[in-house]
């Protein structure tokens, strides 16, 4: 036992793998949609509540940062939905080796990037 420890922890240092950087995505997508979600509430109530306000929702949605903002909660929204059936595959047994949790979470990345340039673009 004289390994040598490090006696700081440096967390630029930490090389991850790939599955630990699909649950810290996870948990940044998840806490994301919670923050936005009275935003996109507040956008609800004003397409439903007159004419007036949801022409004047649609003219601000024109506008590019708030088309950025509405992808990147696409994106959140996408990759935690496929990042959580992977975790419900993973607690059911399916994806219980290294290789098959390292091949999902490669599946979880690419899937949700697809989705969201797919819906993006349409959107846009």
């Amino acid at each position: 036992m004289n390994k040598k420890r490090p006696k700081f922890l440096a967390l630029h240092q930490i090389k991850l793998p790939l599955p630990g950087m699909v649950s810290i995505l996870h948990r940044i997508s998840g806490a994301l949609l919670f923050l936005a979600l009275p935003l996109l509430l507040w956008m609800l109530q004003c397409s439903l509540r007159s004419i007036e306000t949801y022409t004047e929702l649609v003219d601000n949605l024109q506008h590019p940062a708030s088309k950025i903002f509405l992808l990147l909660v696409l994106w959140a929204f996408l990759h935690h939905f496929c990042a959580g059936i992977r975790y419900l595959a993973i607690d059911l047994q399916f994806a219980s080796s290294l290789a098959r949790a390292r091949s999902s979470s490669r599946w979880v990345l690419a899937v949700s990037l697809a989705l969201m340039v797919t819906v993006g673009v349409w959107l846009w």
